[in-house]
């Protein structure tokens, strides 16, 4: 005949299970042995806040972990499982690893308190002169947890379902008769005895590591989460229900103790339950029931994340990760993870020779709150991320998230900082180990797409809703360079990555000569794929984009219309052509009225051989005629000094007035300079008279000939009328940038 399990199995488990075990491991060992020592050492009113505390954690998680098991098909694997296959393998290890080691320290805590149920016959034996050696709690707990992985190995996970039909029946009956019991204390609930408790030298946060473990069994009922028929309703319903019903629970005991008993009696005796109790027998039965059931199921879930950490390849030795993720199928009740399961007893077993119980406790809260809240902070920015794929039946609020992320932090720091720090570390190393041995370097990254998309649409939409400021007064660059000569000449995209490194933004736009088609479009892909390459290796913060279009002027039409990607619209349209090659300068010169039309101001980069030189120096040519470029010019050149490659450079002003207007500018260019206005000593200007020989083409061929960039500005008018002979007779000068502004701009 098969048995409940095995008929359970074949038709699914429902949320009964899933409840019966969550709920028997928060009201285990922990509550029953330190509630008393909590409520003695803080007194009733802190008691009740630590588990309210406790639970700002806990609830989050639970609704966190709810939310993702509905997201997809819930299969076998416990908690690892579901935080591996919703969040990806980098993340699931990170957090997997540590969440390993606080189920690991849970059993452990099981075992060792397991032990603690046989305080009436250490007592009898003190009583009887028989204690000569067996007063250590190890004569205990060793054997039995050798007993248990007996267990385990024979009846496999048969065990963890049958063991509910006793620890449930004997919590109930053992919680009955203490709760109804006689208040032989008869302590008051009134303001001024409430939180009465025995003087002491420990924290708040030191004694709440005391009672948290008891809130860690909150997940217990993902044990069953590939046996249950129906796991997106089991899940949510089971473990919500038991950690609500577990917290009324925690309320009532704590209230209970306080009124039953003495601060002293409760610091001295952690077995007082049971004696209040009246209970000789059904007592320690039940806490030894409990106990046992925990570490079963503890120590199941802990197989079940070694072996799906081994088998997502996380350790770096593959004959270590292809032996822990064997799957054992050929016995009855054999267990599946028996390999991993023999891993987690060696660990187990070393931690119950240390017998330190308050040891324990202090490691795991810190283990746990930080396999909380990291759960809360991914299920947060999944919610803000706000990716189509992420549908789960069941949802909780972005906001409860944040507030367990929040909270779990606040707690793991004030725990045990130190401990906090060093398994944090560790986090972060797994996680950059496992994304270097995986040859991956999709983790957080995929979450925090969702993230900054969410960002960059909200603050996009804000700053186009509110008002504009003076253009002219808060002036700063936002430019869109367009060239199809990207990969012959990197000249335009060097000067773009320059101007946006700190004070602008910019958009290049590499174009594509013709129709769109197939071949066009692959074309675009591909150049696109190098252009971002480019980027991130420069550590640029350009924003790269591809155009295909029959002709150049079409393109400047739809360059000129595309909306401002950093929430503010583009102002400056860059243009770059070579010095050795004029015909591209005609194409500008054709198209620069409809540039105007459009109220944008316009740059040139005439390219040379020299490619910006040595980055030491840039010169800026001022005269009468484009008097209004000046500002913009100047502007331009202090923009360029803040990025690192031109960090050592300086700005030198040349400029040229007639001789009688000399005297005049010279002293409006000074009292700017000596005001603070422009980012420029005084002995770097210089004036030039009209009268001097030569044209100004001239004496700017003369003076800037071993500039690293010069700015000239140029005027509308004139390259109306002569062309594209506007941008010609430079030849001994290298790189220069023509400036044509659209309105003055100021300099503050």
């Amino acid at each position: 005949m098969p048995n409940g399990y095995e008929r359970s199995k074949k038709k699914g488990l429902g949320t009964i299970p899933v409840f019966f075990l969550s709920i028997s491991t928060l009201l285990g060992a922990v509550m029953l042995l330190r509630f008393g020592y909590v409520v003695a050492h803080v007194g009733l009113l802190s008691s009740l806040a630590m588990i309210l505390l406790g639970h700002l954690a806990t609830i989050p998680t639970a609704l966190a972990l709810s939310e993702i098991a509905t997201n997809q098909k819930v299969e076998g694997g416990g908690e690892y499982f579901i935080i591996s296959r919703s969040f990806g393998l980098i993340i699931g290890a990170s957090i997997g690893m540590v969440l390993y080691m606080a189920q690991a320290g849970l059993v452990a805590i099981y075992i060792v308190s397991f032990s603690r149920a046989f305080e009436p016959f250490f007592e009898y034996l003190l009583a009887s002169d028989l204690s000569i050696y067996v007063m250590d709690y190890r004569v205990v707990s060793i054997p039995a947890f050798i007993f248990l992985c007996v267990l385990i190995y024979y009846r496999g996970n048969t065990i963890l379902y049958q063991s509910l039909f006793v620890v449930v029946p004997l919590l109930i009956l053992a919680g009955g008769l203490f709760l109804f019991s006689e208040n032989t204390y008869r302590q008051s609930l009134s303001i001024t005895t409430i939180n009465q408790h025995i003087p002491h030298n420990l924290r708040f946060f030191d004694v709440f590591a005391y009672c948290f473990p008891a809130l860690c069994g909150v997940t217990a009922g993902l044990g069953f989460s590939g046996n249950l028929r129906n796991p997106k309703r089991a899940i949510p319903l089971g473990i919500i229900t038991s950690v609500v019903s577990a917290l009324f629970i925690y309320i009532i005991v704590l209230i209970k103790l306080y009124m039953a008993a003495s601060p002293t009696q409760l610091a001295s005796d952690p077995f007082l339950m049971y004696k209040l109790a009246n209970s000789n027998v059904i007592f320690p039965v039940a806490l030894a029931a409990v106990c046992i059931s925990s570490a079963v199921g503890s120590m199941l879930m802990a197989g079940r994340t070694l072996q799906g950490l081994a088998n997502d390849r996380v350790f770096p030795s593959v004959r270590l990760n292809r032996w822990l993720a064997r799957i054992h199928r050929d016995q009855n009740f054999l267990p599946e993870t028996l390999n991993a399961i023999i891993i987690t007893s060696l660990v187990v077993l070393i931690l119950v020779i240390i017998n330190d119980l308050d040891l324990l406790l202090q490691v795991v809260s810190v283990l746990f709150t930080l396999t909380c809240g990291s759960i809360c902070l991914i299920s947060f920015l999944e919610h803000f991320g706000a990716d189509p794929a992420y549908r789960p039946s069941f949802r909780s609020r972005w906001f409860i998230s944040l507030i367990g992320a929040v909270v779990c932090i606040f707690l793991g720091i004030n725990i045990k900082m130190n401990y906090t720090l060093l398994f944090l570390g560790f986090m972060v190393l797994v996680y950059f180990g496992v994304s270097t041995l995986q040859h991956k370097n999709q983790g957080l990254s995929v979450i925090f797409q969702g993230v900054t998309f969410q960002i960059s649409r909200r603050l996009q939409v804000f700053l186009q809703k509110v008002k504009k400021e003076p253009e002219a007064e808060h002036w700063r660059p936002s430019i869109v360079c367009l060239s199809s000569a990207s990969f012959e000449r990197t000249s335009a995209f060097e000067l773009l990555r320059w101007f946006s490194y700190r004070y602008g933004f910019g958009t290049y736009i590499h174009l594509i000569d013709g129709y769109f088609s197939k071949d066009t479009n692959i074309e675009a892909k591909e150049a696109f794929k190098r252009l971002v390459n480019i980027s991130e290796q420069t550590e640029s913060n350009v924003f790269i984009d591809t155009l295909i279009s029959p002709s150049f002027t079409t393109a400047i039409v739809q360059v000129i219309q595309i909306p401002g990607i950093a929430g503010k619209e583009n102002n400056v349209v860059l243009f770059e052509f070579s010095k050795n090659n004029y015909e591209t300068a005609e194409d500008i010169v054709d198209n620069f009225q409809l540039v105007k039309v459009s109220d944008f101001d316009v740059c040139v980069l005439a390219s040379s051989e020299k490619h910006f030189g040595f980055r030491n120096e840039i010169h800026i040519w001022i005269t009468t005629n484009d008097y209004e470029n000046a500002n913009l010019m100047i502007l331009l050149a202090y923009i360029l000094l803040g990025h690192p490659d031109w960090k050592e450079a300086s700005i030198k002003i040349f400029a040229i007035y007639p001789e009688d207007e000399m005297a005049e500018e010279k002293k409006n260019l000074m009292d700017l300079i000596y005001a603070g206005r422009l980012p420029i000593s005084a002995g770097n200007v210089e004036f030039i008279s009209q009268k001097e020989s030569g044209g100004t083409k001239q004496i700017i061929n003369q003076k800037s000939k071993y500039a690293d960039l010069t700015i000239v500005g140029v005027r509308t008018e004139l390259i109306k009328h002569i062309g594209a002979e506007v941008f010609q007779g430079y030849d001994e000068v290298g790189d220069i940038l023509f400036v044509n502004t659209q309105s003055m701009k100021m300099l503050r």
